[in-house]
Order: structure tokens, then C-alpha cells, then sequence
């Protein structure tokens, strides 16, 4: 397994090292490496894809529609960044994938109220777009 180029646009290192790359589906599949196991945040299925994956039922601007389901599959996410190559991803790239980026963020040791600055500065400015998503990322379980 080849990890993420840490430079390439929208990968984020976490405090642990490990390396999420967070996209928007509306943009074509960046080049370079293909994921080995992507976490899909869409009010609707996702496009089937070649590599693992689960899809986390969460319409955009929302928060998740199941929060166990959203937990574990970010959980997941998170155990397998640590050897595969997993990417974060709604539609836009932003709100949802920057809620989720800041989320597993907190479960790599950030603290809850730092979580969606951490994200802000090495993922997207814009990341994390609606009050009610901060709030969800601050009230996120540590374990």
C-alpha cells in the first residue's frame, strides 16, 4: 500500500500522520493514486466505485441522518487510514466532507474545540459551512 501524497490537493495529515484525502464528487477524480476505501456523504447513493466503500446517508447543509451509522463509519475511516489510502467526499467537498475531516480529526486526539480550525487550516478555508455542523463536530465523541 502506497500512502497519499501528502502534497496533493485536498490530502490532510493528521497529528497522528495519517493521511484522509477529503474531495468534491462534482470534480473529476483527481490523477494520481486511487483510493483504497472512500466514505461517501450524500443525501443519495453514490455512483458506484471500484474500491471499497460506504456511504454515510447526509444531505448537504444537514447533519448526518443516522449519527450511530455517521459515527462508525468515520470511526472506520479513521482505523483505516492507517494503512490504506481513504478519502472523505460529498458533493462540494466542503461542509459535509470538512464536517467529517474535523470529526475524525478529534478522534486522532484534536481537541473538539480546535477540530474545525485544524481542518480550516490544512484542508479548506471554507470547510465546515453551517453553525449546526460546528456544533456537531463539538459535540463529537472522542472514542
Amino acid at each position: 500500500m502506497a500512502a497519499w501524497d501528502a502534497a496533493a490537493p485536498g490530502v490532510l495529515r493528521l497529528p497522528s500522520g495519517r493521511l484522509l484525502r477529503g474531495r468534491g464528487l462534482r470534480r473529476a477524480l483527481p490523477d494520481g493514486a486511487l483510493p483504497e476505501f472512500g466514505v461517501y456523504l450524500l443525501g443519495h447513493p453514490p455512483p458506484s466505485v471500484p474500491w471499497g466503500a460506504r456511504w454515510v446517508c447526509w444531505p448537504d447543509f444537514r447533519l448526518p441522518a443516522d449519527h450511530p451509522d455517521a459515527w462508525d463509519a468515520l470511526r472506520d475511516a479513521w482505523h483505516r487510514a492507517e494503512s490504506e489510502r481513504v478519502e472523505i467526499a460529498c458533493r462540494g467537498g466542503r461542509g459535509r466532507t470538512g464536517t467529517a475531516l474535523s470529526c475524525i480529526a478529534v478522534l486522532d486526539g484534536v481537541p473538539q474545540s480546535e477540530a474545525v480550525a485544524f481542518v480550516r487550516r490544512h484542508y479548506d478555508p471554507r470547510a465546515v459551512e453551517t453553525p449546526w455542523q460546528r456544533r456537531y463536530v463539538s459535540r463529537f465523541p472522542a472514542s
